[in-house]
């Protein structure tokens, strides 16, 4: 083939390579860092409007009702959406 065929085969697999790392803008590509049933020791950093604890695992942030800004709490991931998830305290 010419030269337009590989230069075009190129600018594909680079596509390909974007979409697997950063996803299609549109929800694609990006997976939570927890699932649901996982447990894990975190930190309440703040409050999140409805008076809801805030922690990130990994920099996503966790909804743990029921806590007080610098508590240390363990919990359990109950619901992961696309951009947040919700626990419940269990020690």
């Amino acid at each position: 083939m010419g030269l337009f065929s590989e230069s075009f085969g190129r600018a594909l697999k680079v596509g390909k390579l974007v979409l697997d790392m950063y996803g299609d803008g549109f929800g694609g590509g990006y997976e939570a860092p927890v699932k649901v049933g996982e447990r894990y020791r975190v930190r309440i950093e703040s409050l999140g409007k409805g008076g809801d604890g805030i922690a990130k695992i990994k920099g996503f942030v966790i909804f743990v009702p029921n806590t007080q800004v610098g508590d240390e709490v363990e919990i359990v991931i109950n619901s992961v959406k696309r951009k947040f998830a919700f626990a419940e305290v269990i020690g």
